[in-house]
């Protein structure tokens, strides 16, 4: 069964992303996180400069084959196809609009939801799509 850690409220998604991968990188997490395209190239520029004193490894996976086999034991990965990431990874980050692609193969899920109202919107649907699948939903509201 999938959990899926619902974060709604968020004012800045993709800071609140970085803030979300780092804790996971510290606890040693092994993590795929998708969206669209360009959401996830401006997910990759925020990570090299959102902390000064500490850096979040990454790869950015923009095409298959891309990434240089040594890379992929990089414990960060975007891409907007989350089966083309390598080894065992059992949390999936989904900052985009969509219900994540092969998302059955997570052992967790965090959807992170703005409040943009168009963002509110589309993440009820994943909601819906969520809790229709069967699986455990945990609602996080995030006020900050």
């Amino acid at each position: 069964m999938s959990i899926v850690e619902f974060h709604h409220g968020v004012s800045d998604k993709l800071a609140y992303a970085c803030r979300l991968l780092r804790k996971a990188y510290r606890a040693g997490a092994q993590v795929v996180v998708t969206g669209d395209v360009t959401a996830l190239k401006a997910l990759d520029r925020q990570l090299w400069v959102f902390d000064d004193r500490e850096f979040v490894p990454h790869v950015l996976a923009q095409s298959e084959g891309a990434v240089p086999v040594r890379q992929h034991g990089t414990p960060i990965w975007l891409t907007a196809d989350p089966a083309s990431a390598p080894g065992e990874r059992s949390v999936l980050v989904n900052i985009g609009q969509a219900m994540p692609p092969g998302v059955e193969r997570f052992a967790r899920l965090f959807d992170i939801v703005s409040n943009e109202v168009a963002d509110r919107q589309q993440g009820r649907l994943r909601w819906k799509s969520y809790a229709a699948k069967g699986w455990q939903v945990n609602p996080h509201e995030v006020k900050e």
